[in-house]
């Protein structure tokens, strides 16, 4: 890091972006489900209990799959060692997270907050679409929602240079720039 600088704070207020996910897993699934309806010329959406069971399944394993597109991020933008690599589950705040020991610069740290979006988001509804599936088309609505946090902090990491240092916090969602002063 530079010497004795005070970081600027970034940090996610969790009840906001929680309120915002929601609105968006709304909005996005009924945008989502009528799109789909229009491509294909098909808006029948029966649902039975498999379908549930495998939305439960899809749905737990894209959020972990989001978390390690966060490390894999990291590595692949932030040359990061895998040893450097931390992931599980915060139960007192009720999310995932994927963190790292090691600084990243701005550009990395933007990658890498993006990227979970395309591969478990983006991809996921392009294949419903495509298939005509609307559980992929919901699943794919729920994870781009849920990506709403990663967002934020992508908008908020705009406003500082490529060069600048991010540093993850390993306990909350709140990043610190490092910025070289002239």
């Amino acid at each position: 890091m530079f010497a004795n600088e005070v970081p600027t704070i970034i940090e996610i207020d969790m009840r906001r972006i929680a309120k915002i996910n929601i609105w968006l897993t709304i909005c996005l699934c009924l945008l989502f489900l009528i799109l789909n309806g229009l491509i294909h010329q098909n808006f029948s959406g029966s649902m039975n209990i498999w379908d549930f069971f495998l939305f439960f399944v899809l749905y737990i394993v894209l959020i972990a799959l989001h978390e390690i597109f966060h490390l894999i991020g990291f590595m692949l933008f932030g040359k990061v060692r895998f040893s450097q690599l931390d992931y599980g589950v915060n139960l007192k705040l009720g999310v995932a997270y994927a963190t790292t020991t090691q600084p990243l610069t701005n550009k990395a740290m933007k990658r890498s907050l993006l990227l979970p979006f395309w591969t478990t988001g983006a991809l996921p509804s392009l294949a419903g679409f495509m298939l005509n599936s609307n559980l992929l088309v919901i699943v794919g609505a729920f994870l781009i929602a849920g990506a709403a946090g990663d967002f934020y902090m992508y908008k908020e990491l705009r406003r500082f240079p490529n060069g600048a240092l991010i540093k993850d916090d390993p306990e909350l969602p709140r990043l610190y720039v490092f910025q070289e002063r002239i």
